[in-house]
């Protein structure tokens, strides 16, 4: 009952604040951007003046597949920074300003307090991933070939963990700091040192998170799920898991030594 309640109080403050509209908007628009440019870009450089005398432009036959990387390309850079600066101050601005304290005295345990605002940002990441791939998978329907219905919701599904483990690395240093630009900092620096690392020890960090979108991108050529999906969908849920519970010990720390 009270994690409900909070977990309500979350999803109407996001209402408030505009949240529910503008954030399925940028990941609708950024998953969208290349899938359309790309394909009205020999009539956007004739609108803008063409090109010089004797000067050929081939452009690829681009494959759904490839379109389809192209949005989660897109989502995975900006959609990403997007998200980590929606959601720098869910706790550290509260604890920054005291609110925390006073929601914390009714009593509400550090569970629900942490969990509740972990799930309302799940809730709608999710929801905007949803709109933003369904409005990506109907343009690359329409412009490049089809991709069914079934890969659409593969990938939504499987990408869809990625970003919870985004949000799970958010939520870590909103307890661990009170700066919400520090917040978004040390969220941006933990993605970015990850897909370095797994770059360069790629053949020992097969099942890294970072991985999840060549192995989607594996899986919509196949046509089927593989096992290094799998293992490293798994292993993304577990470390989004092992961060949850690593943010409640966190907070209950930071909150109890005042």
């Amino acid at each position: 009952m009270q994690w409900m309640t909070l977990f309500n109080k979350e999803m109407m403050e996001n209402w408030r604040n505009k949240k529910w509209i503008w954030v399925p908007l940028v990941l609708i628009l950024l998953a969208i951007l290349d899938p359309i440019s790309n394909y009205y870009l020999p009539q956007i450089i004739e609108a803008v003046g063409g090109l010089p005398d004797g000067a050929i432009i081939n452009l690829p036959e681009f494959a759904p597949a490839d379109v389809v990387m192209m949005s989660l390309s897109q989502l995975s850079s900006l959609g990403v920074l997007v998200i980590v600066l929606m959601a720098m101050g869910t706790i550290a601005s509260e604890r920054k300003s005291g609110v925390s304290e006073l929601i914390l005295v009714k009593p509400v345990s550090y569970r629900n307090y942490i969990t509740a605002k972990w799930a309302a940002l799940l809730a709608l990441v999710w929801a905007a991933l949803f709109v933003g791939l369904l409005a990506s998978w109907y343009y690359t329907n329409i412009l490049y070939g089809d991709l069914s219905f079934k890969s659409f919701l593969l990938i939504f599904i499987f990408y869809g963990l990625w970003l919870t483990f985004v949000i799970s690395i958010v939520i870590f240093y909103n307890t661990l700091v009170k700066t919400p630009g520090l917040v978004a900092f040390l969220s941006i620096l933990t993605i970015m040192g990850m897909s370095i690392v797994t770059q360069i020890f790629g053949h020992i960090l097969e099942w890294s998170p970072n991985n999840l979108s060549s192995y989607i991108y594996e899986m919509v050529i196949a046509g089927e799920v593989s096992s290094d999906l799998v293992a490293t969908s798994a292993i993304t849920i577990a470390f989004s898991l092992i961060l949850l519970v690593a943010s409640i010990f966190t907070f209950k720390a930071k909150e109890l030594a005042g």
